[in-house]
């Protein structure tokens, strides 16, 4: 199974484990060389080489992988999945030899972290593969928070392959999570602002940017809105749970403004008359809605000239924002944005300094 051999003074393990070699310098001592030989011996035994029956190429892995999730998770779910897999396997095959997930460890996960950092990236996280597609808001690097979600991800994943014996221990257990320094709230969109993307929008974005700044639902919950979740009697938006989706934070009602209750009236009557969707935002032949919104929104900002415009987060960001400097108290803002935690809508309430001010002053003493 192994054996110990001295040469030049010095003491060296020679093993073989699943038909691959392992050899290791030991030093001078031959009594540490004897114990490391029936360590590597108890190690062989238990497969803590890696090296066992259940070796996989990485490939074959993360391809099993996708299959998994295609029948687990929701369709949001598995585009992220299938994003921070192909940047993985992207950086394996350009700056490493790993081919095996039982080579996989923490000095990978940590190269990979300087392989997103020093790629030259869009808004939307991904790699620009010529300066064709560079835009203004190129940049050199993805995000600290992009890549440590990504390292969740891997980790997420990698448990996964500890639960199917693939692997003993996940190998992004002991790496650091990048410092977030880069984390910024989205842009503050002006009423002009608001008004000139409306107005510099294609007939079909229109209608859809209109509702995320008068609702200011998640894009999930926007991609995802049938004509179910409309009540027109009681003038309510229902943001709930499907077979095929469920929201991020749980299930809420928004009230219709007379605006969007026109709209949605008007989308009602189309729809009736022609594609007879079941989604209130649909492709052309009815299916749920396929636009890649965020390139759509940087390339009407840019028309508009909104500078740093480049999320559609940005359009829920402006909802809350305006709602709180128009009085309206932090409470009732988070049940409309459906935060979870209070905490979260707390980031508006800079915001209303001249509302809190007038709070205090109707104290009676």
């Amino acid at each position: 199974m192994g054996v110990i051999y001295k040469r030049e003074k010095v003491w060296y393990l020679d093993v073989r484990a699943g038909g691959r070699r392992v050899r290791r310098r030991l030093g001078a001592s031959k009594k540490v060389a004897e114990l490391a030989l029936k360590d590597a011996e108890v190690k062989i035994a238990r497969d803590e080489f890696g090296f066992g029956k259940k070796d996989i190429p990485l490939e074959k892995f993360f391809a099993k992988f996708l299959e998994y999730s295609e029948a687990n998770h929701s369709e949001a779910t598995r585009k992220r999945y299938r994003a921070v897999v192909d940047h993985f396997t992207r950086f394996l095959k350009e700056k490493s030899e790993i081919v095996l997930l039982a080579q996989m460890g923490a000095r990978e996960i940590d190269e990979y972290k300087m392989f997103r950092k020093q790629e030259w990236v869009n808004p939307n996280g991904m790699k620009i593969a010529s300066d064709e597609e560079k835009t203004d808001h190129t940049r050199k690097g993805a995000r600290a928070h992009t890549i440590n979600f990504e390292i969740g991800t891997l980790q997420t994943i990698f448990n996964l392959a500890i639960k199917w014996s693939y692997l003993k221990e996940n190998p992004t257990k002991d790496v650091v999570p990048l410092k977030v320094t880069d984390s910024t709230l989205p842009i503050l969109l002006t009423k002009d602002e608001c008004h000139r993307l409306l107005e510099h929008s294609p007939a079909e974005l229109r209608p859809i940017f209109f509702t995320f700044l008068n609702t200011g639902m998640r894009k999930g919950e926007l991609e995802n809105l049938t004509w179910e979740d409309v009540d027109f009697k009681r003038r309510k938006i229902k943001i709930r749970r499907k077979e095929f989706w469920k929201p991020k934070t749980g299930e809420r009602e928004i009230p219709m403004n007379q605006a969007i209750y026109d709209l949605f009236q008007d989308l009602k009557r189309k729809n009736d008359k022609s594609q007879k969707s079941m989604f209130v935002f649909s492709s052309p032949d009815g299916s749920q809605l396929k636009i890649k919104l965020r390139e759509k929104l940087i390339e009407v900002a840019q028309r508009a000239k909104i500078k740093g415009l480049t999320k559609i987060h940005s359009l829920r960001h402006a909802f809350a924002s305006h709602l709180v400097m128009s009085g309206v108290d932090l409470p009732t803002v988070q049940k409309l944005m459906g935060h979870s935690d209070i905490q979260t809508t707390m980031i508006y309430s800079h915001l209303a300094p001249d509302h809190l001010a007038d709070a205090v002053e109707k104290l009676p003493f």
